[in-house]
């Protein structure tokens, strides 16, 4: 217990991060690594809750002309397919995993409520929330703000396929330059994309951190629970300089 820094966390999983080949699909070679890697942090007695986005099956943009609110609908939809997907996966290798939906769908997943998170969480089984907020023109970066807010996580880990939040584009400009630290107030102003407003917004308010880092493979989730210097943190601490 002495191993980590935080005893409950929300770790916010992109759907592309977990994609297959091509960008699309679910992989499970792949998402058997990250959960194996989640897997060790509850054996060192961290509490985790997943929110999974769905990028790698469905994004409302692709909607066309499509009501936004069909198209979030189905994005939701998709959020579930990959939390199911999640769940078998930390099943197959041992691990105690259960779904919450924010959408009543009984035959697929309990719904949400704070409490059974919690109690679900106490009892040392992982909890995926799944669709979202349950409503539509919210994304599930915003999902997780509010579901860590929820469940008082100590703070939120946003997995990305970026190592932390860069002052440019790192992959238009070789210069650009990663923060170590930004407080939500600079995040907002700069209009930095890496989480979205509402998101940060939330998280401002409720005076929660957020760790933004690189997937990978899922060592860094280890390494964030455990205190490692890695990514850029968010938070409501000004602090001069920060960047790397």
């Amino acid at each position: 217990m002495s191993d980590i820094k935080y005893k409950r966390v929300l770790i916010k999983l992109s759907g592309e991060a977990l994609a297959a080949a091509g960008g699309f699909g679910f992989d499970f070679d792949l998402a058997a690594k990250v959960c194996d890697k989640i897997k060790q942090c509850t054996q060192l007695g961290v509490q985790i809750a997943i929110v999974v986005g769905a990028g790698n099956l469905w994004r409302g943009r692709q909607g066309g002309d499509m009501d936004r609110s069909a198209a979030d609908q189905m994005g939701m939809l998709a959020t579930m397919i990959n939390c199911l997907a999640l769940k078998e996966t930390f099943r197959s290798i041992g691990c105690r995993a259960e779904v919450l939906s924010a959408s009543f769908m009984p035959q697929y997943a309990e719904p949400y409520t704070k409490s059974k998170a919690c109690e679900y969480l106490d009892d040392g089984r992982i909890v995926i929330f799944g669709c979202g907020t349950g409503n539509p023109y919210f994304t599930t970066d915003t999902a997780a703000a509010l579901k860590a807010a929820e469940i008082e996580a100590d703070i939120a880990l946003f997995a990305k396929n970026i190592d932390g939040v860069y002052d440019s584009d790192p992959k238009q400009n070789a210069g650009a330059k990663r923060f170590s630290h930004l407080s939500y107030t600079d995040l907002l102003s700069k209009h930095l994309k890496v989480i979205d407003a509402t998101a940060a917004a939330l998280c401002e308010d409720n005076d929660m951190p957020v760790l933004i880092f690189e997937l990978g493979d899922g060592s860094n989730i280890v390494k964030a629970v455990t205190g490692k210097d890695i990514g850029t943190v968010l938070n409501n601490k000004k602090q001069s300089g920060g960047k790397l």
